[in-house]
């Protein structure tokens, strides 16, 4: 029994291997910096999905659509679950939620602003950020527009909704396109990537509800 479980603790610290065997020693995943792609995707889409979190819970209120407060329901639910992995991986790293001098989507380099172009767009058909007017990274809504969201209703607050979020997940698509290339840690990379997919369908769906109503996304 004393042999068995000190085998278990060598395999546990890669020790399990003798040292004539040849076999690799294992190394412990490195700790994200504090700068990394890893850190910078986790601070920026922990923003970006408060506010689709945000703009979920103002339009259940502001419409009776059963289909319409269900898409948004589930995305409130999902986005505020991913928001709390990614702040929870930051924790677990000993790194800040918040760096006072990190421009928003540094960690993407050349690629957060390639492509984007005079008319507000970003190269992956979401907005580009626009810090004066309160929107810190591409497909988010500015201060005007979710006031503007608070104040419709009815078939109004859900046209403006779609097309908010539509805005919206096409820029998290692109930042977490960004992660899936870029991240080095695994669990987060993967993350990434049912975001991707995950909006991807959510912008086919809303694209078919806009549709319904005689409306359609912004340009």
């Amino acid at each position: 029994m004393l042999f068995a479980a000190a085998a278990t603790v060598a395999a546990a610290n890669g020790g399990g291997a003798s040292a004539g065997s040849g076999a690799p020693a294992r190394t412990e995943p490195r700790t994200p910096g504090l700068r990394s792609p890893d850190a910078g995707f986790a601070r920026d889409m922990a923003v970006h999905h408060q506010q689709a979190v945000e703009m979920s819970f103002i339009v259940r209120d502001r419409t009776q659509d059963e289909a319409v407060r269900t898409l948004a329901y589930d995305i409130a639910n999902t986005q505020a679950n991913q928001r709390g992995m990614l702040l929870g991986w930051l924790d677990l790293w000993g790194l800040p939620k918040v760096v006072a001098d990190e421009p928003p989507m540094a960690w993407m380099g050349a690629a957060s602003g390639g492509g984007g172009d005079r008319a507000g767009h970003d190269g992956h058909g979401g907005r580009t950020a626009d810090p004066a007017s309160g929107a810190l990274m591409p497909g988010m809504a500015t201060k005007e527009e979710l006031e503007r969201l608070g104040a419709a209703s009815g078939r109004d607050a859900e046209v403006l909704f779609l097309q908010l979020m539509t805005d919206h997940h096409k820029g998290g698509v692109a930042m977490a396109e960004g992660c899936a290339q870029q991240c080095g840690t695994p669990v987060e990379k993967a993350l990434a990537q049912g975001m991707v997919d995950a909006q991807r369908s959510e912008l086919t769906l809303m694209a078919d509800m806009l549709k319904q109503r005689g409306a359609a996304p912004r340009g």
